[in-house]
């Protein structure tokens, strides 16, 4: 005779459940970071997208909090409080991301990319979340501190600091590349004013070095030159410093140019110049790694090429948008002649070298 009693689901152990949402939400990653937006018919209202963002991102930060007072003391909830709290969750992961895919790609590229950056710093900061939960004990006082401090409730606090239009986005981007430039070219300066300390000593002694070698290593002083700039790679870097002082330049140019006659609606040409100026600070890096002793001449010449590259090419991007100048302002084709005087002079000290 069958038992009238009704069969009740089985739900997995509640650590189980946290262990699978987290991975449902690690499997979501991919998907943001390659997605695109929604076709719709309807016209784009932008007001009513960052509500929507907004109050997505309070509703992810609101469960988040839930989620952690429940799970940072004893008793641990049930199998089934436990399904309804991770329902809860996932509907409003799915919900912010739902948003991000509501903006049309002709609000900008670049606006996209920092609203798609916000929210896979929250998927991933929930997924962080439920991972700790699962590892921290449930009896440990220092779980609590999670309340305030977890990576969820940091990036959540992110959105409303998203730039709304896609020329606001363009100028945060171009200002974190100046800032880099700057950083870069700071320590480059700093490098080539302390030099070497040792390399006046080692040049009086290089007639004698054979003798003078073994004395060297007990006085702690380098044996070798791979711990200083020669007369040649100081001669070298000259050059490579201007190169490294017209990129911040430029940057810093382009800048005002996008402030100052930027529009909102020319989206395309926006992200055309923050994507080649993107390019000019890890280029910039490159060039001050390659002159760290010891310096290989051929290495210098390659990594200035690259830079001189991107650094013209978004001149030349810049002055035919609709940022450019007047005619009567040369100041572009000015540090085109910079940037192309000091590349001559580098291929002029480093011909050697790309002759071997």
């Amino acid at each position: 005779m069958a038992s009238s009693t009704a069969a009740v689901p089985f739900l997995a152990p509640p650590l189980e459940q946290l262990r699978h949402l987290a991975e449902e939400l690690r499997s979501l990653l991919p998907r943001v970071r390659v997605g695109e937006a929604q076709e719709t018919a309807e016209e784009f209202n932008r007001e009513m997208f960052w509500r929507r963002l907004n109050e997505a991102a309070v509703k992810v930060n609101g469960e988040a909090t839930v989620l952690t007072t429940h799970f940072s003391k004893l008793p641990s909830p049930s199998p089934q409080e436990t399904q309804r709290i991770c329902e809860q969750v996932r509907v409003a992961i799915e919900q912010i991301i739902t948003v991000y895919y509501s903006l049309p790609k002709d609000q900008g590229i670049t606006l996209r990319k920092l609203v798609r950056n916000a929210v896979l710093d929250i998927v991933d900061g929930m997924a962080q979340l439920l991972e700790v939960l699962l590892t921290a004990p449930s009896q440990s006082t220092e779980n609590g501190d999670l309340i305030s401090c977890n990576s969820v409730s940091v990036a959540c606090q992110q959105v409303p600091e998203i730039p709304k239009d896609n020329k606001a986005a363009a100028l945060l981007m171009l200002t974190k590349s100046v800032d880099f430039v700057k950083d870069a070219h700071e320590e480059m300066e700093q490098a080539v004013e302390e030099c070497d300390p040792y390399s006046g000593l080692l040049n009086d002694s290089e007639d004698n070095s054979d003798s003078h070698s073994d004395e060297d290593g007990v006085l702690g002083l380098p044996s070798n030159q791979d711990s200083y700039w020669s007369e040649e790679d100081q001669e070298l870097i000259i050059p490579c410093l201007a190169l490294v002082r017209a990129s911040r330049a430029s940057l810093k140019k382009i800048r005002i140019l996008v402030a100052e006659n930027g529009k909102k609606d020319e989206v395309a040409q926006l992200d055309d110049i923050v994507d080649i100026s993107d390019e000019i600070s890890p280029s910039v890096d490159d060039l001050v790694l390659s002159v760290y002793p010891p310096v290989c001449h051929l290495t210098v010449r390659i990594s200035s090429a690259r830079l001189v590259s991107v650094l013209i090419k978004a001149l030349e991007i810049t002055k035919a948008s609709h940022v450019s100048p007047q005619p009567g302002d040369s100041w572009i084709p000015l540090l085109i002649n910079a940037v192309d005087h000091c590349m001559n002079r580098i291929k002029a000290l480093t011909q050697r070298a790309a002759e071997l």
